[in-house]
């Protein structure tokens, strides 16, 4: 696990860039750092040694005929299965070299073959040709920035402005879908002519003709590679289900360091507990974070699960106000804006503290195996699709009656759902995933600016329409894509690697994903929670783990908007507010409204302005 930075130039380089690149990234890499120039490019890369801890597996790293350059994002878990595949004098036992001779027998149709979280890039040094590329499900980032002359590319946006190639500027687009979703939707980012590049994608880039020329390509798309299980029962698929997760939990248990795994208490986290415990030949450390506060606390149902595997178990209580204390530092870690990840910053603080440089985490549970609420809100709306037969007219005045008799958001959400002319999965999504509706983002906004675009509901449009079997696997594929990769993802990836501490997820395993997605939702269906996975690990976990309500990771964020970090919120509101983007005025009669406990202002729809204003300002952001 590291950060890898690269810049491609039509002229000479100027090699301090690259430096100042590596620097921004340290906290990502703390083991190792290096770098390598020639006249057309500069590579640089920070590591956090997790496989193969010799010098062997410094980088930037050659090819055996030193005719190509690698810098390496990530794991590949089945690299030594790969290896033995491969005709190559190895020098080291990392994932790394695994790819560099991987490249050279099957070229760009190496990344099929492996399985992992991965972002990289291979200079070729003869052809003068550059291919970056990110894994399939998007679990490592890689941004770019490009022009006639340069290509810019990174771990993170910050490291990207550190080389001083371009001025951060705010984006238009990036900003309305920010609104929209508390994040922004790749290939877009908060900035201008900043991108990044889309999961199970790669970019090739070769110099001539004093110009840099481009070609985008698509290796890997969700829902495109579901497994055919249509002759099997349900018992046989249990157990390929139980079988497939298995073998993803092993693949992630190769390190050359401590590690150990997120405990929460609820069916994913334990899942992955008890099938460590079963496999690893070692005591599994797992960490919680708890609370007094009954509550929030989930540590009665970890504590049950971490005795029945016999784990060493790590129970890190923390107050309200302890929370508190660490929101600035976590703000400051914030790579891209977000209006959550906060939570992920605490428990890796705390899991490295206690020595631990690899977890493994739950992430991906409910996406996969249907465990949110929008899996049967979806399934009652496709099943209310008659309501869109009644005119027009009946329905807007339904929604609007709706809103009046009981104001608040979920009124609010149904009567924008009225109100469109049809009713289509896209529209329907986006309208229950966005967080502020498009009519308040008009009132913030200065009038001449447009909303354009709804890029999530774009890219939903253009994922695979299934069967009507396949509802389930529809919002699974809608929830990976959007929420799944942009918010969650990318906010383990940040607030993780800035204790350097490296997170895989099992749930995530690329084989797994075109597995659940095959399966019809009838043995699916969420009539107890995530039925399939908890059919298929059978007894594994205890029914008190399996039967119990879902709680997640919670905090009393409204209030203490409106109390402990009113000052804070108040003070960063104002300053959003008098930017050229924004109605002052829309800002903070929003703001007073949601402090006279307005219905239809939840914190959600505050906070990530809050988080945003931060981030603009800690970065020196541009928004004229």
């Amino acid at each position: 696990m590291c950060g890898i930075n690269g810049i491609l130039r039509i002229h000479q380089q100027n090699t301090s860039a690259v430096h100042q690149m590596n620097r921004s990234l340290s906290h990502r890499g703390p083991d190792d750092e290096g770098t390598w120039f020639d006249e057309s490019i500069s590579l640089g890369q920070r590591r956090l040694s997790i496989i193969d801890l010799s010098p062997g597996g410094h980088q930037p790293m050659f090819s055996a005929d030193k005719r190509y350059v690698l810098v390496f994002n990530g794991e590949i878990y089945n690299y030594r299965e790969i290896r033995k595949q491969l005709s190559y004098p190895f020098a080291s036992d990392s994932d790394s070299e695994v790819i560099l001779a991987a490249w050279q027998k099957w070229g760009k149709a190496c990344v099929e073959h492996f399985n992992g979280m991965f972002a990289f890039a291979i200079w070729d040094i003869r052809e003068k040709e550059l291919f970056v590329v990110r894994d399939r499900l998007g679990i490592k980032p890689l941004y770019y920035y490009h022009d006639d002359q340069y290509f810019v590319f990174s771990s993170e946006v910050r490291a990207l402005m550190s080389s001083g190639i371009f001025t951060g500027k705010l984006s238009h687009t990036g900003l309305v879908d920010y609104l929209r979703y508390q994040t922004v939707h790749a290939p877009n980012t908060i900035l201008e002519n900043v991108f990044m590049l889309e999961p199970g994608t790669s970019i090739t880039i070769q110099v001539g003709n004093n110009k840099l020329n481009y070609h985008k390509n698509c290796y890997w798309e969700i829902g495109r590679t579901r497994k055919d299980i249509s002759s099997l029962s349900y018992p046989e698929i249990k157990n390929l289900v139980k079988e497939t997760f298995t073998q993803a939990v092993q693949k992630r248990l190769v390190a050359d360091v401590p590690f150990g795994a997120f405990l929460s208490g609820g069916i994913d986290s334990s899942a992955v507990v008890g099938t460590m415990a079963q496999i690893a030949g070692t005591q599994v450390k797992t960490f919680n974070i708890s609370f007094a506060e009954k509550e929030f606390s989930e540590a009665p149902f970890a504590r049950m699960v971490a005795k029945k595997f016999n784990t060493d178990h790590h129970e890190i209580q923390l107050s309200p106000e302890d929370f508190l204390q660490h929101i600035p530092d976590a703000l400051k870690s914030m790579d891209h804006p977000s209006g959550d990840g906060l939570n992920t910053w605490i428990v890796s603080k705390a899991t490295k503290v206690a020595g631990i440089t690899m977890a493994l985490s739950g992430l991906g549970g409910d996406e996969v195996f249907a465990g949110y609420s929008i899996f049967e809100r979806m399934n009652k709306l496709n099943n209310m699709q008659w309501l869109w037969a009644a005119p027009l007219s009946l329905r807007e005045v339904a929604g609007f009656m709706l809103q009046k008799g009981k104001p608040g958001i979920a009124a609010g959400k149904i009567a924008e759902l009225l109100a469109q002319k049809t009713y289509n999965f896209a529209g329907a999504y986006s309208v229950s995933r966005q967080v502020l509706p498009d009519k308040q983002i008009e009132k913030l906004l200065k009038k001449n600016l447009p909303l354009g675009i709804n890029l999530s509901g774009e890219q939903i449009s253009r994922q695979l329409l299934l069967p009507k079997s396949f509802l389930l696997s529809q919002v699974s594929m809608a929830e990976i894509s959007t929420y799944m990769q942009n918010v969650l993802l990318r906010d383990a990836d940040q607030m993780s690697m800035a204790h350097a501490l490296e997170v895989r997820v099992p749930f995530l395993d690329h084989e797994l994903v075109e597995l659940v997605l095959g399966i019809p939702d009838k043995f699916k269906y969420p009539v107890t929670p995530k039925k399939l996975l908890t059919d298929s690990l059978g007894d594994l976990l205890p029914p008190e783990i399996v039967n119990r309500p879902k709680m997640g990771f919670v905090f009393p964020w409204a209030h203490w908007l409106k109390n402990e970090l009113f000052e804070l919120s108040d003070y960063q509101l104002k300053n959003l507010s008098h930017r050229s983007f924004f109605d002052q005025q829309a800002i903070m009669t929003q703001w007073k409204q949601f402090n006279q406990n307005d219905p239809k202002l939840s914190y959600s729809r505050i906070w990530p302005l809050v988080v945003l204003e931060h981030w603009l300002s800690a970065n020196n952001i541009e928004t004229e």
